[in-house]
């Protein structure tokens, strides 16, 4: 049986860690730093053999030459194009990549940055299919469009959106609280946020992360991929209206809703 961990780093950050306890193989996705890492590895009589990297910003691949020089023989995948350029193996999207028993298909998600990608695989791990998007998707949120247009990562979050409902989404960032305060605050009435938010305030009281959310759960409550639900809609055209920005497409709309996150 896979199992799969969150390794924290810097402030907010999660390295997922896959791994298989029968041959002790380990995959991380997108290291910032090493050390913690490692010591997840050592302290789980772990070794690493595969990372995947989602995009290049220095806090997803930070770690990967310290890795590397602990584990040199450790493949490191990542987009081809990238300003990253410590990979072993490039990926375009609709490529294929194995890692073990498992299949990973590679999609390609700009916005955040044009390199971005994710990782899907049908195979369950602790009974989901498995998402690793990055930046690309939060809880209840969506990366900051730092290099591509809104419309490029609207496209991408539909292609996210389409994935199977029961997909378990491991994102990068301990985000939600700050997620589901922007979005009480555009849908004050919506009640599935509003116990939504109690449950993780109460985690993170606990210290507990809030993140795998699932993709059935994205799509009921996170605002950025319901740019075609009435309620959105309508919270949208008034911030429109209120800053003079369009609200004539599904792109305009997703466009105002990250305006809004990012003028919260």
């Amino acid at each position: 049986m896979l199992n799969v961990s969150p390794i924290r780093a810097f402030s907010d950050n999660y390295i997922w860690c896959l791994s298989n306890p029968e041959t002790r193989k380990a995959l991380v996705v997108d290291p910032g730093q090493a050390s913690p890492v490692l010591e997840h590895l050592s302290s789980n009589d772990l070794y690493l053999d595969t990372i995947l990297i989602t995009h290049h910003h220095p806090d997803h691949v930070g770690g990967v030459p310290e890795l590397r020089k602990a584990a040199p023989e450790c493949r490191v995948v990542g987009p081809a194009g990238s300003p990253f350029k410590g990979v072993t193996e490039s990926v375009e999207p609709g490529q294929r990549l194995r890692w073990g028993d498992m299949e990973f298909s590679v999609i390609g998600v700009p916005g955040h940055t044009l390199d971005h990608i994710a990782y899907f695989s049908e195979t369950a791990v602790n009974d989901r299919p498995v998402l690793f998007c990055g930046d690309t998707l939060f809880v209840c949120g969506c990366g900051r469009l730092f290099e591509g247009s809104a419309a490029q990562m609207r496209e991408s979050l539909q292609t996210l959106r389409s994935l199977p409902e029961n997909a378990a989404v491991y994102c990068a960032h301990e985000y939600t609280l700050a997620n589901l305060r922007f979005a009480r605050s555009w849908l004050p009435n919506d009640e599935g946020l509003r116990t939504f938010e109690a449950q993780c305030i109460e985690q993170r009281e606990q210290n507990q992360p809030t993140v795998p959310s699932t993709l059935a759960r994205e799509k009921a409550l996170n605002p950025f991929l319901r740019w075609d639900d009435p309620a959105v809609v309508d919270a949208a055209r008034t911030y429109c209206e209120q800053n003079n920005l369009p609200s004539d497409s599904a792109d305009a709309i997703f466009a105002a809703v990250r305006h809004g996150k990012d003028h919260f």
